[in-house]
């Protein structure tokens, strides 16, 4: 996992160097050479750590004032500095660690410090934040346990000021378990703490400090009957010293990297006599032996040579643990025993424990990280608009439940059709009929039961010309999740008159339409992405899917008059109670005229709005169209209704007073915090704020950019490059522009291919449907999704800015793949990736 960090060398100065990823940075650290970092990266190894900083140093570094840091330190009470601990387990530099941990503690969101304080945190991207968010949760959580186990250990009356220093030395929890595991109620007491309530351990300081002052027989006295007895208590504390010893750890630590240190498995199929080098382990492999022997039928252990025992023993009998002046040989060989028999009982065991929790950590965070990247692809498809679709849930017995679809998913019709029984040729005429009468061109079906016959029947409909005159075609789509959402409070408070099975054919048809607002109403275990899911903490995972489901919904941006109250809980700084806080005014104000509104909504403080308002949008034609709804729709209509509406938008929180009027830069991207900005620059430029995306304005923006950079029009408006940057995103972009319109699509097709029809050797294209931390799984179109091993995922087929990517695909990415093997028996299809379709 570090192998990655070693091809990294800190710079003399803060210099960029060219070697830059989009949405990661690293200042002051620069690759050696491109060449050797492409040689470095292998798929057939352990999947690396990702660089989470560039070469370019793009924010302004900022050091840790000296308060700050004591601060911090006293905070958590640890011998040891958290930034520099941070920015060692992350890879990221001390002052982007202090910015993050400030932004945290301040209680800003991961979108928020991604998209509106790129310069403090060094243009991350959200999964790296959230890296480093994660690690600093783990070393708060580290010092409050160490705290924990101190005032333990204080009450027991069994801590000393060496022991409570070794606790606040330790770095990790595995260190804290090893040293606070002899101490835990319920434990034996160990052989060292006999040993030394016996009053042996005055001996075993003479025998390294003056063994030559030293005197076994004198201590032979009441509960040690021998001088036998005398050796084996100073063994025992000499070993239980070394066993504790930060040195002495380090060397044994460094002895086994050098070394090839295994994991060997038996007594289960695949697993059944499976061995591996530590280091090349995959992460799956971690996964289904940790499986196996929690079911126990797999018996695992780590195999440690035995040179790293000898080189152990050598160079603490030599070294370390050599006494200050001659010892006698009855003295050396009590020092020599002591050294062996702390390997064998208490180092050996911590070694083993801690190979296991980092393979078992990097594995659940390389799976996670699967899941991560899956969801996110699954969710930023871009969505079907303008156009009535109809959502097909395919069954036998029970029918085929459908649901026609307007272009904005509002319900129209539902029904059942039973294709798979007999009389056919009257259901066939029932769906005619359905789709001439609602100009239905699309048809999403469902990949569950019966959806391959289903999607036979369609086919052979569109074959006939049988919609004719439209022109219809269909798609398949994952319906994972969609029985266990129809069955959701959300759902029968959305659809109350709906039958269940009815509701999943919506949510089928609406994943299609706009996956990310379906999608965030299912939890994101259930949408059917990533692998090993019951192997992974629970907890570490649904933070982690919560996470990127907050950051798709808040980069898309949510207009905040029809967006249900649902998708309104995922948006930054936003959660349920506040989502309905915002739907109930809506509900009893009508449209929001403008962001500053928010302000009225009860819970909405300085530092919710802070972290919201840049993401939700206004939009007038959304606004507007509402409005007239509303006067239509009213009792007494007349130009005062709009008036009433606008005066009742006054009411609310006392002593705030908000605008009533509409900002244009409302439906942009563009923080309430930069307004001023955004209005210096149009003013610079020549614009204003109701030109808006259009033509003139981009021309009028791109001629003075050209004539002068971003950097030197960002110190002329007062503000960074990376705010103004956003700023002319915010302005150039088209009226209701969708970050979403750039990714991949449904593919809706005609006709269908069986896996009967595949043959060794052809060449197809396909999407990515998931991935596994073994392989991507492509849908080719044959109802059955084909296995791309990662082994055949290699540098010379991806684009360059895949290749820093573990496994590289993700769902949605088309590809082109040559067929390896068929085994129709068994489901199964074997391919090959060809290159990546862009």
């Amino acid at each position: 996992m570090k192998e990655e960090r070693v091809s990294f060398i800190v710079s003399e100065a803060h210099q960029a160097d060219g070697w830059a990823g989009e949405g990661s940075s690293q200042a002051g650290l620069k690759a050696k050479k491109e060449e050797v970092e492409e040689e470095d990266f292998r798929f057939d190894e352990p999947c690396q750590k990702k660089q989470k900083t560039s070469g370019a140093c793009l924010g302004q570094p900022t050091a840790l004032p000296s308060s700050q840091a004591q601060a911090l330190r006293n905070e958590l009470n640890m011998n040891w500095d958290l930034i520099e601990v941070l920015s060692i387990l992350t890879c990221v530099e001390r002052w982007v660690c202090v910015n993050i941990v400030t932004l945290l503690r301040e209680e800003n969101t991961v979108p928020f410090m991604v998209r509106y304080r790129k310069d403090m945190i060094n243009h991350m991207d959200a999964d790296a934040v959230r890296d480093v968010q994660l690690i600093y949760e783990e070393l708060c959580s580290l010092a409050k346990k160490t705290k924990s186990v101190i005032q333990t250990l204080k009450k027991d009356g069994v801590l000393t000021d060496e022991l409570e220093q070794d606790l606040r030395n330790c770095r990790s929890a595995d260190e804290l378990d090893h040293v606070y595991s002899p101490y835990k109620k319920g434990s034996k007491l160990t052989k060292a703490r006999r040993a030394k309530a016996l009053g042996l351990e005055e001996a075993a300081s003479a025998l390294m400090e003056k063994p030559h002052t030293l005197d076994l027989r004198a201590w032979v006295k009441t509960g040690l009957s021998s001088v036998e007895e005398v050796a084996t208590g100073v063994e025992h504390i000499l070993a239980d010293m070394i066993a504790k010893d930060p040195e002495t750890l380090t060397y044994v630590k460094t002895l086994c990297e050098n070394s090839s240190v295994t994991i060997q498995s038996s007594s289960f199929h695949l697993y059944f006599d499976f061995t591996s080098n530590i280091q090349r382990i995959q992460p799956h492999q971690t996964l289904a032996i940790n499986r196996g022997e929690s079911l126990k039928i797999l018996t695992v252990k780590v195999n440690i040579p035995d040179r790293v025992k000898s080189d152990f023993t050598r160079w603490c009998i030599n070294n370390r643990w050599r006494p200050r002046t001659f010892a006698r040989e009855d003295l050396n060989i009590i020092i020599k025993n002591a050294v062996e028999d702390s390997y064998k009982r208490l180092i050996l065991p911590f070694l083993t424990r801690s190979y296991r929790n980092k393979l078992t950590s990097a594995a659940e965070k390389e799976s996670i990280a699967m899941f991560v990247r899956n969801l996110r692809q699954r969710l930023l498809l871009c969505p079907i608009r303008g156009c009535v679709i109809m959502g097909v849930d395919p069954g036998f017995r029970h029918g085929c439940k459908l649901a026609v679809l307007s272009p904005t998913s509002q319900i129209i019709h539902t029904d059942v059709v039973y294709l798979h029984n007999s009389g056919q040729q009257r259901e066939a005429d029932k769906l005619r009929h359905l789709m001439i009468k609602y100009s239905c061109t699309k048809v999403v079906i469902g990949n569950g039961t019966a959806c391959r016959e289903t999607e036979s029947f369609f086919a052979d409909l569109i074959s006939r010309r049988y919609f004719h005159p439209l022109d219809v075609s269909y798609c398949i789509t994952s319906e994972a999740g969609a029985s266990i959402y129809s069955v959701s409070p959300e759902a029968v408070k959305e659809m109350p008159d709906l039958d269940p099975n009815l509701r999943s054919a919506v949510s089928i048809g609406r994943r299609v339409q706009d996956p990310l607002a379906e999608l965030v109403k299912i939890d994101p275990k259930h949408i059917g992405i990533g692998t090993y899911q019951h192997d992974v903490s629970a907890g570490a995972l649904k933070a982690a899917l919560d996470g990127v489901v907050q950051e798709c919904v808040s980069f898309v941006g949510v207009d905040i008059n029809i967006c249900s109250e649902t998708l309104m809980r995922h948006v930054a700084g936003l959660n349920a109670g506040r989502a309905k806080n915002i739907a109930e005014w809506r509900e009893q104000n009508g449209p929001f005229i403008n962001r500053e509104q928010l302000k009225l909504v009860k819970g909405m403080g300085p530092k919710t709005y802070q972290q919201c308002a840049g993401f939700i949008r206004i939009n007038p034609q959304t606004r507007y169209a509402l409005i007239c709804k509303l006067y239509v729709s009213s009792p007494h209509p007349g130009p005062a209704v709009p008036e009433k509406l606008a005066a009742k938008k006054a009411k609310g929180k006392t002593g705030v007073n908000i605008s009533t009027s509409f900002n244009p830069l409302d439906q942009t991207c563009i923080h309430p915090e930069s307004y001023h900005v955004a209005q210096r620059f149009l003013s610079i430029v020549g614009g204003s704020a109701d030109q808006i995306g259009s033509a003139g304005l981009q021309q009028c923006v791109e001629s003075k950019v050209r004539s002068s950079s971003v950097e030197e029009l960002a110190k002329t408006v007062d503000t960074t490059p990376e705010t103004l940057k956003l700023i002319i995103d915010g302005l150039t972009q088209p009226p209701g522009f969708d970050i979403r319109q750039n990714f991949g699509q449904a593919d809706f097709k005609q006709g269908i291919v069986s896996m009967s029809d595949l043959r060794v050797g052809a060449v197809l294209t396909g999407r990515v449907d998931n991935t596994a931390l073994f392989g991507a799984f492509v849908d080719i179109g044959v109802g059955r999704a084909g296995l791309i091993h990662k082994s055949n995922i290699t540098l010379d087929k991806l684009p360059v800015s895949q290749r820093r990517r573990s496994l590289a695909l993700g769902p949605g990415e088309r590809v082109e793949v040559r067929v390896l093997n068929v085994d129709a028996q068994r489901g199964r299809i074997g391919l090959d990736l060809i290159r990546v379709l862009q």
